[in-house]
């Protein structure tokens, strides 16, 4: 059977027939559910800054499309 580490502890665990997979058991399952519920995980976004001509380039286009 295959073993994988569960991704919250790393403890060794079999895949098939385990029903908290990938996770070893339901408490570390729990855990990562907490912390994904706590917005704990983030993607890394880019912020960045529009240019007064983005805005009115924007602007023009969104009132083109109310016109419609």
């Amino acid at each position: 059977m295959p073993v994988i580490k569960c991704p919250n502890c790393g403890k060794e665990t079999e895949y098939k027939e385990n029903e908290f997979r990938p996770f070893c058991s339901e408490r570390c399952k729990m855990l990562d559910f907490g912390a994904w519920a706590d917005e704990e995980y983030t993607l890394p976004a880019e912020t960045g800054q529009m240019t007064d001509e983005e805005i009115d380039e924007l602007e023009k286009a969104l009132t083109r499309k109310a016109d419609e």
